[in-house]
């Protein structure tokens, strides 16, 4: 895993939006009513729920409107219904590019993917031609400024928690876990009285690939647009 790659990558999105906050907000907005809506609306009860009103927290997302979300979510024939779909295809350069979205709309949604894809030098995909090259990983990443734990202290803190393994660079600690036991390490790390700068399950790439100068300029445009459309929650690359 090239851990700091996935650092550096989390510094420059949440830096993007910060200036598109609201757009951001209504992305949590409906992460939040879907897992409400199927697991209830007691955090305590539904781990689903939890990951994203934490998520929500994470982005400075205020209490009234993740309360308002779980709202409405639960109560009885109000509001969409959405569906999880997944969309992959490969970007200039050949870089895999995987589209995780929430949709009320299924048709809307195949359509603004496509455009994306076909208008920004990349090809979308079948079901399968690209999510076989990331894993599903628990991501915690934990900024070494004014702490005061080396790199053994906090190896031993996290395999004691139960995580997989551990990165480490000057600026930061990523700890990474498997899907069912990122909570449980999450809150031991919190019990321990340890920050974190990032907390979440995400979709890790087993090998990165780097992007030539000739097709950089173009994949951060597909990427912006993937980001940009309402109905799209996470994209993921692996590129370098």
């Amino acid at each position: 895993m090239s851990g700091h790659n996935k650092w550096s990558k989390i510094k420059n999105k949440k830096g993007a939006e910060d200036a598109k906050r609201g757009a951001v907000f209504q992305k949590l907005s409906r992460e939040i009513y879907m897992a409400a809506k199927q697991g209830g609306g007691d955090v305590t009860m539904n781990p689903a729920l939890r990951l994203a009103v934490d998520k929500a927290k994470a982005n400075n997302m205020p209490n009234d409107n993740v309360q308002r979300a779980i709202k409405k979510a639960t109560e009885a024939g109000e509001g969409a219904n959405y569906d999880e779909i997944t969309y992959e295809g490969y970007g200039p350069g050949g870089i895999a590019v995987l589209v995780h979205t929430l949709t009320d709309n299924k048709n809307r949604t195949d359509t603004k993917i496509h455009v994306a894809f076909s208008r920004n030098g990349g090809n979308q995909g079948a079901t399968g031609s690209v999510s076989y090259m990331f894993d599903r990983k628990g991501y915690i990443a934990i900024e070494r400024e004014g702490l005061d734990t080396d790199e053994d202290t906090m190896f031993e803190y996290v395999i004691e928690a139960g995580a997989e393994d551990l990165q480490t660079s000057d600026e930061v600690f990523e700890i990474y876990t498997a899907p069912e036991d990122f909570t449980s390490v999450r809150d031991a790390l919190e019990a321990d009285g340890l920050t974190l700068a990032n907390a979440e399950l995400t979709m890790i790439p087993q090998n990165y690939v780097a992007v030539s100068d000739e097709h950089r300029t173009q994949l951060e445009n597909l990427v912006d647009k993937l980001e940009e459309d309402d109905d799209v929650s996470e994209v993921f690359t692996n590129a370098e």
